[in-house]
């Protein structure tokens, strides 16, 4: 198995193989620092008469969104106006930002030499002299400079070259003609000397012919093979649209990815998503007025410190941030959505701030070829699984979005064949856009010894990446064999995946086989056991264990999920290292449930009981309560000889069911009056009858009894409407009430 190492030199992606020793495992695909290539590039900037002042204006724009959006802290640039000298003391190039290399400091200074730019006076010169300007590029890019750094030229201009006045360029009458020869020969030397040239129109009506010239005649190869890398013009459609097109324009010449978010007034929060594949990035905010003060919140919710620094396993750093366009550059960012706070004083909130995001990344592959040994004339399936630098599966189509993958078989005894790698599942892929490319190919009959299947990822933004895994051609059946069943499985950090190998031994000798997973950052996932010996002749199935890393180790990577992946191989060290088995391992990986993810059902059971309580609670209260009710009592007075004097229908209680009443004209003309806070009170009793409340006491009232009110009256209950109650003597037809009662309750307090 070999891993490969991707680096830019001189705008062509080299690939480099790193061959593992023989009997070692794979190297993990996540075991180095990602490097991200510097980019030196010029900037020119066309001051002619022909541009408008809004123009102009958006030519400096878009010089600061070039320094803005670079990733690497080690690029550099210059910057430099230009028009035309037309007279003795005048000069084409205006230079204002010399070379600056483009770490925090230097963004900063490129944002404030960049407001030197001016549109010419007539005075000055305003032609436009665009073989001078390509020149002085070609110059700044190739003094002193590494070769081996990409070059890269943006000029923006209108395009159409007026050199008619400029006494350099010899007889009026030839000047135009002098000039396109001129043109030509510094594009010729710009090809010469590795440039890009990446044209940007400017005004009203750039010359596209013109600007098309230039884009071809430059250098033509860009960081990866890819025709988007290729320089081409791109017509700017006035100030507003600077920020997106140059965007386009500058992560295709960088091949960086770019993408676009939304644009609102504020007060407001944007939202912008980072790709899992993104190892570095730039968040662009185009704030529109330098009052604007943006803030910038992660995935997980957290606040980014906006001073240069390191925060929860990212690098960040802050430029532009006093002016009209800044950026936050991260490195390692956080993936998933970003939020970004545009707020303003009032007065400052009448332009739009609009958000994108610039990145680079790392696209890594894991193969496997089943049978990893086959026979002459077997057929093999090949599949390249995407990944992340740390071994997480890559499954959304937009993050591999102009993938090219190249493959191809090798081997002793046979001339290479090409493979076709698809993720369109049809044939032998069996799910499309699954981030996991696969084809057949079927080993040639002459093929004796060493075999090498190898794949070739190349994307735009993605750093390229090889991978090849090496076999054996089988002379035969393979006297021991070892397939994995490993059912796709879910498991919380820490936890573990259970599957079987289906193990035959057919030799008489014990077989030692070796276990492990490649493919896929070192600790993330182990197996267990790590070894097992297979007895002779023994067949059967050994159940083995893939177990996830603890939680420490994804960081804030985890969120609500990820697929881990990695190759699950067995080797067979008793036969010299024979690889038996190399499979795809695919876990899904989500966080420790909380209490109420792992006790749901204890807490719906609990709310259903505590409910029905609550439920039998209040229908009880209820039921006490209707029971207590005093309404509809026929409250009678009688007078000392049994004589019904007044008879008084009572009505609801107060909230304690009580309803209260007095005893009016007692000596006179004797009745019931219904009184809050009255002397006396009644309520119904839930063994029948009533009870009465008098003097701080309660009395019970049977439904043929009485209880004394006054020297001369009594209170009965009546039945029907004018029916008086039995006479009887005191308060009950056989005597005094022999049972006690006490202030403020007694034997009777059950009935409250």
């Amino acid at each position: 198995m070999r891993r490969a190492a991707a680096s830019v030199l001189g705008g062509t992606a080299v690939f480099v193989s790193l061959l593992a020793p023989a009997g070692q495992d794979p190297v993990p695909a996540a075991d180095s620092t990602p490097a991200f290539p510097a980019v030196n590039y010029a900037v020119a900037v066309d001051e002619s008469a022909s541009l408008a002042p809004e123009d102009m204006r958006a030519e400096k724009a878009a010089a600061k969104r070039i320094a803005l959006g670079d990733v690497s802290s080690s690029s550099q640039v210059t910057v430099f106006g230009f028009a035309a000298a037309e007279k003795a003391g005048q000069r084409v190039v205006d230079p204002v930002c010399p070379r600056t290399t483009l770490d925090a400091a230097g963004r900063e200074e490129v944002g404030r030499c960049v407001d030197e730019l001016r549109g010419r006076k007539k005075s000055e010169g305003t032609g436009t002299d665009l073989p001078t300007a390509i020149r002085q590029g070609v110059d700044d890019l190739t003094d002193g400079s590494d070769a081996s750094v990409p070059r890269v030229l943006f000029l923006l201009t209108d395009g159409k070259m007026d050199v008619e006045d400029s006494f350099k360029y010899g007889d009026p009458a030839h000047r135009a003609a002098e000039g396109e020869r001129q043109l030509k020969a510094a594009l010729k030397e710009a090809a010469a000397q590795n440039v890009q040239i990446w044209p940007l129109g400017f005004g009203s009506d750039p010359d596209k012919k013109q600007l098309d010239q230039i884009a071809a005649g430059g250098y033509q190869k860009g960081c990866v093979e890819l025709p988007s890398a290729s320089p081409r013009a791109h017509k700017v459609d006035g100030a507003k649209d600077v920020g997106g097109t140059l965007e386009r324009i500058f992560a295709a010449a960088h091949c960086l990815r770019h993408e676009e978010g939304p644009s609102k007034r504020p007060p407001a929060t944007l939202e912008i998503g980072i790709s899992p594949l993104a190892t570095v990035g730039s968040i662009v905010v185009d704030k529109g007025d330098p009052e604007v003060k943006i803030t910038y919140i992660d995935p997980a919710g957290d606040k980014i410190p906006t001073t240069s620094g390191r925060y929860k396993g990212s690098r960040f750093e802050l430029a532009g941030g006093t002016g009209t366009v800044e950026a936050l550059k991260i490195v390692d960012p956080l993936p998933g959505t970003w939020k970004v706070k545009a707020e303003a004083p009032e007065g400052h909130r009448s332009l739009p701030v609009a958000v994108s995001v610039l990145w680079q990344g790392e696209l890594r592959g894991a193969i496997t070829m089943d049978p990893p040994s086959p026979q002459a004339g077997e057929k093999v399936t090949v599949t390249m699984r995407l990944q992340t630098r740390e071994g997480y599966e890559i499954k959304d189509p937009r993050d591999y979005e102009g993938l090219r993958v190249r493959s191809e078989l090798t081997g002793d005894g046979f001339s290479a064949l090409a493979l076709d790698l698809a993720d369109n599942g049809k044939g032998p892929d069996p799910d499309a856009s699954d981030g996991s490319f696969t084809g057949t190919v079927t080993i040639p009959d002459d093929a004796d010894g060493a075999l090498t299947v190898s794949a070739t990822l190349t994307a735009s933004g993605l750093s390229a990446d090889t991978r090849s895994e090496t076999g054996e051609v089988a002379p035969g059946e393979l006297p021991v064999k070892a397939p994995l069943e490993l059912p796709a499985g879910s498991t919380h950090p820490g936890g573990t995946v259970t599957g079987t190998l289906d193990v035959s031994n057919t030799t008489d000798a014990p077989h030692t086989l070796r276990l492990s997973v490649a493919d896929v950052k070192d600790g993330l996932l182990s197996v267990e056991p790590k070894q097992i010996t297979l007895k002779p002749g023994e067949q059967g199935t050994r159940e083995v264990t893939v177990r996830v890393s603890p939680k420490s180790a994804f960081g804030d990577r985890l969120g609500d999920g990820l697929d881990l992946s990695g190759t699950f191989t067995v080797v067979d060290t008793t036969d010299d290292d024979r690889t038996l088995e190399r499979a795809p391992v695919s876990v899904r990986v989500t966080p420790e449930p909380g209490i109420w993810d792992k006790y749901w059902w204890a807490f719906v059971a609990g709310a259903v009981v505590l409910a029905l309580a609550v439920a039998a609670v209040v229908a009880l209260l209820g039921l006490r309560k209707r029971r207590r009710n005093p309404s509809g009592l026929i409250l009678q007075l009688v007078s000392a000889d049994g004589t019904v004097v007044n008879e008084h229908r009572a009505g609801h209680g107060n909230n304690k069911q009580w309803y209260e009443f007095a005893v009016a004209e007692a000596h006179r003309s004797p009745r019931i009056e219904k009184r809050a806070h009255g002397p006396y009170a009644v309520r119904r009793s839930r063994e029948g009858g009533a009870v009465v409340r008098k003097d701080g006491s309660r009395v019970p009232l049977p439904t043929n009894g009485q209880v004394q009110l006054t020297d001369t009256l009594s209170l009965a209950l009546g039945g029907i409407p004018g029916q008086g109650p039995r006479p009887t003597q005191g308060a009950f037809a056989g005597g005094p009430d022999p049972r006690p009662s006490a202030p403020g309750g007694g034997a009777y307090d059950d009935f409250l």
